[in-house]
């Protein structure tokens, strides 16, 4: 049993050894336990995916929820685990930072706050409340236990706001204010992840996805260090469920399943210690 301090160490160490490493994002204890066997090093939630095995849409889970699925994932795994929280489930700093406890409770040992507010008619927090939260989220996480690691996220690129130069502005004003690791979903391009990554001096999470056609390496050599996939991964379970089941009603045809993996490798990889 690896106690969940020494979890918190492991993942610290991550984000400051040489190189970058890819954490993936598993949606319940099942792909969870997969991507232990397969060899990564750390594991994050993904907001998306929990909401999808409920099936709702993202951002339409509650904390209460959200805590409970943290619990579990935390539980199907040896890896250091952390949390997509969202935006902390407040708009007022004090009962936002509550959920890294919360979180923290739950056998997290990172975990994200962000400023988007969850209402589509204005999308991002205030600056100076934006800088607030995370000033409280940062007070928080400094008094646990454990050397908890927190990651601020600017949204402004992943909600169709293409301003760059505020995002860097939060992401530097984030930083000042205590966060670990900050984050910026969204980017498009290797360009815009170098001035990011140029702009700050702690470790820089990039979600890889909405960059066409990018590696490991072109991120690692941008000067990244955590790479994440969101909800890509319960997207591609979606997009083969679905083209299977259209075969089926559409084509009559099973051919779907000849690609499937044998039974006994799927069992060996769920049943990592």
């Amino acid at each position: 049993m690896i106690h969940q301090i020494e979890k918190a160490k492991m993942f610290r160490e991550l984000h400051e050894r040489d190189g970058a490493f890819v954490m993936p994002n598993p949606w319940d204890i099942g792909s969870a336990r997969l991507m232990t066997s397969l060899g990564f090093e750390a594991l994050a939630t993904t907001s998306y995916g929990f909401a999808y095995t409920l099936g709702r849409s993202d951002g339409s889970v509650s904390v209460d929820e959200v805590i409970g699925h943290c619990r579990e994932i935390c539980t199907a795994t040896v890896l250091p685990v952390n949390a997509d929280l969202e935006n902390c489930f407040s708009d007022n700093p004090e009962e936002a930072a509550k959920t890294i406890f919360l979180a923290a409770e739950a056998g997290i040992v990172g975990g994200s706050i962000e400023d988007y507010t969850g209402d589509d008619s204005k999308p991002i927090y205030d600056f100076t409340l934006a800088v607030e939260r995370v000033q409280a989220a940062v007070e928080a996480s400094r008094s646990l236990d454990i050397p908890f690691t927190l990651t601020a996220r600017a949204e402004n690129m992943f909600r169709a706001i293409n301003d760059l130069d505020d995002t860097i502005r939060r992401l530097q004003a984030y930083e000042t204010a205590g966060a670990d690791v900050l984050y910026a979903p969204g980017l498009k391009t290797v360009d815009e992840v170098k001035n990011v990554v140029g702009a700050l001096k702690k470790p820089v999470n990039v979600l890889a996805p909405p960059i066409p056609g990018v590696t490991v390496g072109q991120l690692e050599e941008a000067g990244v260090k955590r790479i994440s996939i969101g909800g890509a991964l319960t997207k591609s379970v979606i997009t083969l469920i679905v083209k299977a089941g259209r075969e089926m009603l559409n084509n009559k045809s099973f051919d779907w399943t000849t690609e499937v993996i044998p039974n006994s490798e799927i069992i060996k990889l769920l049943t990592v210690e």
